[in-house]
C-alpha cells in the first residue's frame, strides 16, 4: 500500500492510450485483488477501474520512494 503522504498522483489522460490500458490489466490481475461474490472477467474489471478514474472517483497514484503505484479512492 501507498503511503498517500509520499504519493504522486499521476493523471491518466496524460498516459498513452496502451500504457494507461496495461497499468489498468496490471492491477486487476494482481494477487489478490479479486473480491466480492460475483466473479467478474479480467475485461469487466478493467472497465469498472477505468470508470472510476474517468468519473474522477479514484486516481493513479506513484510513490518514487517505493517505485510502485496504485489506484485509490479520491477523498
Amino acid at each position: 500500500m501507498i503511503d498517500s503522504s509520499e504519493m504522486v498522483e499521476i493523471p491518466w489522460q496524460k498516459l498513452s492510450p496502451d500504457a494507461f490500458q496495461g497499468l489498468l490489466e496490471e492491477l486487476v490481475t494482481r494477487d489478490g485483488t479479486d473480491y466480492g461474490a460475483e466473479e467478474l472477467s479480467t475485461g469487466e474489471k478493467v472497465e469498472n477501474l477505468r470508470r472510476l478514474l474517468e468519473q474522477k472517483r479514484a486516481v493513479i497514484a506513484f510513490s518514487p520512494e517505493s517505485e510502485s503505484w496504485s489506484v485509490i479512492p479520491k477523498d
